[in-house]
Parts: structure tokens; sequence; C-alpha cells
């Protein structure tokens, strides 16, 4: 469990792919439950671990979110699971107490130059040079705080969708700089938060899972997410979110929700 003097960081390394999550990591619901940016980009990181022979780039990256992960020990490991000389897949495996908490599988393709015929992404969203974000009645800190939340559009404490930038205060683990797609995975489970169109207090809106397609790694320490939730009329719901750096669209997330009454 967390200290009442806690790091910079997430995550503390224990040593043979075990980590100890800080306070950082509560997630908004329940103090004692890590919201699942952190595990995501915990499993991304060893996914970047592995080794290659040659230049490749994740393409897409699906965390399968199997329960929650508690604020206690965390043990990361991961593999080659199909190599190829062009397109190989990857996996990683989160486990806490002896329990699969979470497993990510991930694309890695190899890099080429086709920067003369790059096209499609949306232009880049305005990013304001200040701004409050005000989060729902009941929301803990812990992951919330950890974060400087921007909005654009729409509002983080009213339902509906939203455009916001977000940016870590934090580092991912202790003594290391994340890298960018360790920093994007670190916010883009919060896509379903941001766009939600539910009172938290009466409505549960749990993620399954998160899956998220890449064009091009992003920059700069700033993401942008241009979030929206759909609802059904069954207990069934989904979370699209554009993705951005200062640039424009680096990719897109998405999450399949469940709906239903506290």
């Amino acid at each position: 469990m967390p200290t009442d003097r806690e790091p910079g960081a997430f995550y503390l390394a224990r040593g043979q792919d075990r980590y100890r999550p800080t306070k950082h990591t509560a997630g908004p619901w329940d103090p004692n439950a890590q919201h699942f940016g952190p595990p995501s980009a915990l499993l991304v990181r060893a996914l970047e671990d592995l080794p290659t022979d040659r230049e490749r780039q994740l393409a897409r990256v699906t965390v399968e979110i199997l329960g929650p992960a508690p604020l206690a020990e965390l043990t990361v490991r991961a593999r080659v699971e199909r190599p190829g000389r062009s397109v190989e897949l990857l996996a990683a495996e989160l486990a806490a107490d002896g329990r699969t908490v979470a497993r990510a599988t991930a694309w890695r393709i190899t890099a080429s130059d086709t920067a003369a015929v790059a096209a499609g992404a949306a232009e880049p969203i305005p990013l304001p040079a200040d701004s409050t974000a005000a989060w729902p009645p009941g929301f803990h800190g812990g992951y919330i705080d950890a974060m400087e939340w921007r909005v654009v559009a729409g509002g983080l404490d009213r339902p509906g969708p939203a455009t916001v930038w977000v940016r870590q205060r934090v580092a991912l683990v202790e003594g290391e700089r994340p890298t960018s797609l360790q920093r994007l995975f670190a916010m883009a489970d919060s896509g379903s938060g941001v766009s939600n169109r539910l009172d938290p207090r009466q409505w549960l809106f749990i993620n399954s899972e998160l899956t998220v397609h890449l064009h091009r790694l992003p920059s700069g320490s700033w993401t942008g997410m241009e979030a929206d939730t759909i609802i059904g009329p069954s207990g069934l719901g989904t979370a699209s979110t554009r993705l951005y750096d200062a640039s424009g669209q680096i990719g897109t997330g998405a999450q399949a929700l469940l709906v239903r009454t506290r």
C-alpha cells in the first residue's frame, strides 16, 4: 500500500518485473483500486521493451480489463506472440497476488517512409492557455490530481462530449522519463470519463477494454482528447476518442462500456 510520503511517480520498480503502485494511481470511483490509465501505460512499457532487429512501431494496442487493479504490487511480463518480418503480434500480462487483472495484445509493424502520401488525419485542436477543470461530485483524487486537465469544449463535470488536453504531473515509473506512447496510454482510458452522459452517483459506465489505433507516434507532453459516448438501450455503450498532439491527430481510441444503475 502507498505510504504517506509518495514519490512523483505512479509506480516504484521493485525488480524482477514487479512494481508497487503509489496513491497517484487511485481511481475516481474507489480509492483502493487503480484507474486503468497507469496500468495500461505499464503494459505498453513492457511491450516497448521487447527486443527487435529493425525499426518497428506499435500500430494497435488492445488492453483487456479482467478485473480491478488493486493498490498492491503488480507483476508485468511481455512476449512476442507471433514473430514476423513485417508484422508481429505482441502480448503482455499484468498480475496482482497471482491473479491476472489485464492482458494486452499489440500489432507491431516495420516502419517505412510514407511521408509523401500521408493524409486523412484530423486538423489540430486548440490548446487553451489555461483553464480550470471541475469533476463531478464524489470523484476521488489520486489519478485525477496526478494529471493536468485543460478543457477546450464541453466540461468534465457535465454530461456529453468533451474536448480536453491532458498532461502527466508525475512519472510512470520512478526515476524514468516516460515515452510518448506511455504518456498517451496513461490518459487514453479516460475517454469514457470525460465524455460521460450519466450521473456517476446513480449510474455505472465501466469499460471492459481499451483499444487504440495509431497512425504515428505522438510528440510533446500534452495529449488531446476529443471524446464522445453513445449509450444503447440494453446496457451497452461505446466511448470513441480522437487522440491528438499539438500537430494534429495521432490515432483513435475506443472502449466497450457496461452501463447499469448503481
